[in-house]
């Protein structure tokens, strides 16, 4: 298992490598530059920004010059923000992304498993309806449409909680992003789950463990609950890297300073090293969440080797 994780994790570097290279292309070849503003610039003024980080040199020093930081670990300056490195930028935003992100996975996790658990064993029931509702509603509207609901019912009508901005982790400011979220996670997990689940308990294996007696609650701890959970799993990778695609809207409603927000601002204010800080940390966080997915598939199915 060990030779297997540190082989995957070999392989994803010429992946790693071909992503920054067309990243840093495409970025340099946009029109426009990292210090174009409508306020003018001295000519001189311009001409020490740019040696200062290098744009003075050809475009292939340059790329030498950002892969020779990235390997000691420095993703660069940022050009807007004075005084910060991207390193900086990354480390106060990234704890507040985990937690929303992180935090709504693992509560969708939960919820969407128990539902999807429940209206399968009570197929064609009131819950079973609702459960594929909330599925239906949670990919039929997007993000840009539930967050304001949410926002009108829960901060201007009722008062419960602020319509947003961010107060060093209070809970009152974490609740709308993170409901919104678990919302849409939950619908999805919840449809999986339900399908997955059907599927096992119309197995052979279940059907012995029924003509034996066993309680249907042993049947599925013990016998259903791991071969359903496959394909839920499956969709952990995928779903950790779209909170960070869909954090860019939810933090835009709330104006909250996660990555969400420096990957819009990097990208208004061609920030060319902040964007392409935040591509190299969303490709290692998918390769990292891939092969914790290939992981706990050979821990939920031992059938599964490597």
């Amino acid at each position: 298992m060990w030779n297997y994780s540190f082989r995957r994790l070999l392989a994803t570097l010429p992946t790693l490598l071909a992503v920054i290279t067309v990243c840093y292309l495409l970025l340099h070849l946009t029109p426009g530059g990292p210090f174009d503003s409508e306020r003018k610039v001295s000519a001189v003024v311009l001409a020490n920004l740019q040696a200062k980080y290098h744009l003075d040199q050809p475009l292939w020093k340059q790329y030498l010059y950002y892969l020779n930081d990235l390997l000691h670990g420095d993703l660069g300056a940022s050009f807007r923000y004075e005084d910060w490195t991207v390193n900086q930028l990354v480390s106060k935003a990234l704890p507040i992304s985990a937690l929303i992100g992180g935090g709504s996975i693992v509560i969708a996790l939960i919820i969407g498993v128990f539902l999807g658990i429940v209206a399968a064993l009570r197929q064609n029931s009131k819950i079973d309806y609702l459960v594929m509702l909330m599925g239906n509603l949670g990919h039929a509207l997007p993000t840009f449409v539930i967050g304001p609901i949410l926002v009108l019912i829960f901060a201007i009508w009722l008062k419960w909680f602020p319509a947003g901005g961010w107060d060093n982790f209070a809970p009152r400011y974490i609740v709308l992003p993170m409901a919104l979220l678990v919302f849409l996670n939950v619908a999805t997990i919840g449809r999986v789950m339900r399908g997955s689940m059907i599927e096992v308990l119309h197995s052979n294996f279940i059907r012995t463990a029924r003509a034996k007696g066993l309680p249907m609650r042993t049947i599925i701890t013990r016998h259903a609950l791991k071969p359903a959970l496959l394909p839920v799993v499956s969709l952990i990778g995928p779903m950790a890297i779209s909170s960070i695609t869909t954090a860019i809207i939810t933090e835009s409603i709330f104006s909250i300073p996660g990555l969400g927000k420096l990957i819009s601002n990097g990208a208004a204010n061609r920030d060319y090293t902040l964007v392409l800080g935040l591509v190299v940390l969303v490709t290692v966080v998918t390769v990292l969440f891939n092969l914790l997915v290939d992981l706990a598939y050979a821990l939920l199915d031992p059938n599964i080797r490597y």
